[in-house]
């Protein structure tokens, strides 16, 4: 299996907590990822990231963006 290594500003899904965030950042061996739309950032190991097509991307912005405008998030 081929770890992906990510660059920061990349979107991406941690595998083990299902979630999607952006790449901010590396500490130690973690890679540190930050909700889409903002919030806490959290560490993810490298091998449970998987990188999101275009369309992905795309989507978990729109969705971002929408629950912003219906008070959601901040």
């Amino acid at each position: 299996m081929t770890v992906h290594k990510p660059a920061i500003g990349d979107t991406v899904e941690d595998t083990d907590s299902r979630k999607i965030g952006k790449v901010m950042g590396f500490v130690g061996p973690f890679v540190q990822l930050r909700p889409i739309g903002g919030g806490r950032e959290w560490d993810a190991e490298p091998g449970n990231l998987r990188r999101l097509t275009l369309s992905e991307a795309l989507s978990a912005g729109v969705a971002a963006a929408n629950a912003r405008s219906r008070g959601e998030r901040p």
